[in-house]
């Protein structure tokens, strides 16, 4: 009767740590490259932000970049954020290429 019992428990645990791991969704950390569609207008220039100081010791400024929404840019201001041990910030940038401008969506990389 013993090993009934610690049958059964032992399948519930397994049931609940299968339930619980299954809700699990993984997704890569926000900024990661995507490949947007050509635009036939240069970026302009990029604007000066004044930003203060951070909200705490060791966050990154991620500075503004020119986005491509609706036929038109947009600015997008920047923005502290928490450092990722282990990685670096790498920016947002435009890059002409033969069919027109393209945005390489700024990213964290390992260093």
């Amino acid at each position: 009767m013993r090993n009934v019992r610690v049958l059964i428990r032992n399948a519930a645990i397994v049931t609940a740590l299968s339930a619980a791991l299954s809700a699990c969704v993984v997704y890569p950390a926000r900024g990661y490259y995507v490949a947007g569609p050509a635009v036939t207008i240069a970026p302009p220039a990029p604007r000066v932000e004044v930003y203060g100081v951070a909200p705490a010791p060791g966050y990154v400024w991620i500075g503004g970049y020119w986005n491509w929404v609706g036929g038109q840019h947009v600015w997008v201001g920047g923005h502290w954020e928490a450092p990722r041990a282990g990685y670096r910030w790498e920016p947002h940038h435009w890059v002409h290429e033969r069919d027109g401008w393209h945005l390489h969506e700024g990213h964290w990389v390992r260093r």
